[in-house]
């Protein structure tokens, strides 16, 4: 049998509450002055007739989509589930939507993001690393002063809403914590080189590495590109030396958790053979085993902030230029002292 219930309409919630339209349309635009006991009539009236309004109508009317974008290019899953669900949690009950842009690489949007963002209708965009720090997108943008808020930018952080980490400082304490166990030979795997966070956090290692008295061996960097598979290919490469480190510390969790892989491959133990780390704390450093040390950065409170942010400049509210968010160094399974060889 086909449905034959009549979608409420907005003159169904004014005549229910005993309103005007002007009013229910009022209340729901989110307008200033509306009596607190006619805003409570409309919506009760409208949840009782599960009215819901329609925002690509409002859109027409106000000139506005109420469409956010998130422009991400990161390999890892389990950082782009993160984002989104930071976003996604603020925009919970708002009227803004949020629209997932994934790019192959920013290098090839810049030069064309406003022709991006207008396809899509945007009111504003959310730039997640590496976009956030792209000189040519974020020229763009400032160009056609098309509102947009940054996630963990490393520069030029006074040109939008920003919410920032120091990956170099979490960094340092990771390997602190390391050489504290009692590795010296720590093998690193680099993330993709184009993404600043990669290069910030090898100098976290490297600065912890000179502040103990110990030198850097080259040798015992390999390059990954923040996938699984990347962290797989150089794992075996550090693991089949004959002066394995003892250590391995991997720019991210699906970098780590391949490393584990990698170490199971070769009939290692972890951690009693070799001790491994991550950065992120995302799903995976604890759905695998041994579960993984790691950073935990809160992409999830950077991206909910970020939204916040960028909805009030959109809404001419007042919001913070400049939020600095604190990673913590999170200890499982996956390190333990250096076995004796």
């Amino acid at each position: 049998m086909s449905d034959s219930r009549k979608r409420a309409t907005i003159i169904d919630v004014a005549t229910a509450a005993n309103v005007s339209t002007k009013t229910v349309s009022r209340v729901f635009n989110d307008e200033p002055h509306v009596r607190k006991i006619l805003r409570d009539k409309v919506l009760k009236a409208a949840a009782e007739l599960d009215y819901h309004p329609n925002i690509m109508a409002r859109g027409l009317v106000g000139r506005r989509s109420y469409l956010l974008g998130l422009i991400y290019e990161n390999p890892s899953p389990n950082y782009v589930v993160e984002l989104q669900n930071g976003a996604l949690d603020r925009l919970h009950g708002e009227k803004y939507r949020l629209l997932v842009l994934p790019v192959q690489s920013v290098v090839e949007v810049s030069g064309k993001i406003m022709s991006v963002l207008r396809a899509a209708a945007l009111d504003g965009v959310i730039l997640s690393p590496p976009a956030s720090d792209h000189p040519g997108i974020l020229s763009e943008l400032r160009q056609y002063d098309f509102p947009f808020a940054r996630i963990a930018p490393t520069q030029s952080l006074d040109i939008g809403p920003c919410r920032t980490t120091d990956d170099i400082e979490a960094s340092r304490k990771m390997t602190e914590y390391l050489l504290e166990l009692g590795h010296t030979r720590i093998g690193v795997i680099k993330g993709d080189p184009t993404h600043p966070s990669s290069g910030a956090r090898l100098t976290g290692f490297l600065e912890a590495l000179k502040a103990a008295g110990l030198s850097h061996s080259p040798d015992l960097v390999e390059q990954g590109y923040y996938t699984y598979e990347s962290g797989l290919a150089a794992a075996h490469k550090l693991l089949n030396r004959t002066d394995r480190p003892t250590a391995i510390f991997a720019q991210n969790d699906d970098m780590a958790a391949a490393a584990i892989m990698a170490a199971r491959d070769l009939g290692l133990n972890v951690p009693d053979d070799v001790s491994i780390s991550g950065f992120d704390d995302s799903a995976i450093a604890q759905i695998v085993w041994p579960r993984i040390t790691t950073v935990h950065q809160p992409v999830y409170d950077m991206a909910r902030d970020a939204t916040d942010a960028l909805i009030a400049k959109l809404e001419k509210k007042p919001f913070n230029m400049l939020g600095t968010h604190v990673c913590e160094l999170i200890i499982r399974q996956s390190t333990a002292p250096p076995a004796s060889r």
